[in-house]
């Protein structure tokens, strides 16, 4: 069976967690969770990963330890946490917008809220999930701030690791902190990615292709994550 798009996502879901060692993953999102938790099964077996409630669990969802929900709170004032979240609006300079559409004192529409994306941005490491890579989510300029991004000041602690979406990994690794192309799925023509993104992405080193997952991240991707091949519902190829 050939590698599908989902699991090269799910593998650069897992990349983001590499070097982080014992901290609490946080990880929003189907493919995220799966990533999170094929890294804690491969290269990074110290990681924790919490049920979002009171628990942390093994990747195989089995209890190993207790993490009430307000001990989070700690846990991200310490800075010892790796959130992945989602965005509906991501900007050139890694705003994330998952409040409002629209002028926030009369949206055309209301979303989520601000929720903890203020906090989390000024604390630890975050990184981004887009699994619908398009021009309304890549925007030039979000309509409201809810993550910070790297043209505000965000305190000492403030760092966008990546975005990762169903076309490509980016980075923010630029004189100005504009996020770049570091990699192309594979059988993505790069030029998609150009189109789909609503604003210029910086012209530096040619952007490689996305690894493909090993055989053995495979193995446990299709048999003990996700036999059930939820992941391939939440890709768009």
């Amino acid at each position: 069976m050939a590698v599908t798009r989902a699991e090269v996502c799910v593998a650069a879901c897992a990349d983001l967690f590499a070097g982080d060692g014992e901290i609490l993953a946080s990880p929003m999102g189907l493919v995220p969770s799966l990533g999170a938790r094929l890294a804690r099964l491969t290269a990074e077996p110290d990681l924790l990963l919490s049920d979002g409630e009171a628990y942390l669990l093994t990747p195989e969802g089995k209890i190993e330890g207790w993490l009430p929900y307000r001990k989070v709170f700690d846990v991200v004032a310490h800075g010892t946490r790796h959130v992945v979240m989602g965005a509906n609006q991501l900007d050139k300079f890694g705003n994330q917008n998952i409040s409002a559409i629209g002028d926030h004192r009369k949206p055309s529409r209301q979303l989520l809220g601000f929720r903890g994306a203020p906090g989390n941005t000024a604390n630890h490491k975050t990184s981004y999930w887009i699994p619908r890579h398009s021009k309304r989510v890549l925007v030039d300029a979000v309509d409201v701030v809810s993550g910070v991004g790297y043209d505000k000041y965000a305190g000492p602690f403030h760092h966008i690791h990546r975005v990762v979406t169903n076309l490509a990994v980016f980075d923010f690794d630029t004189p100005d902190r504009r996020m770049r192309l570091v990699s192309v799925h594979p059988d993505v023509d790069i030029q998609e990615v150009y189109d789909q993104t609503g604003f210029e992405l910086p012209e530096y080193e040619e952007p490689s292709i996305t690894r493909q997952p090993t055989e053995q991240e495979l193995d446990l991707i299709r048999t003990v994550l996700d036999p059930d091949g939820k992941r391939e519902r939440e890709v768009r190829v």
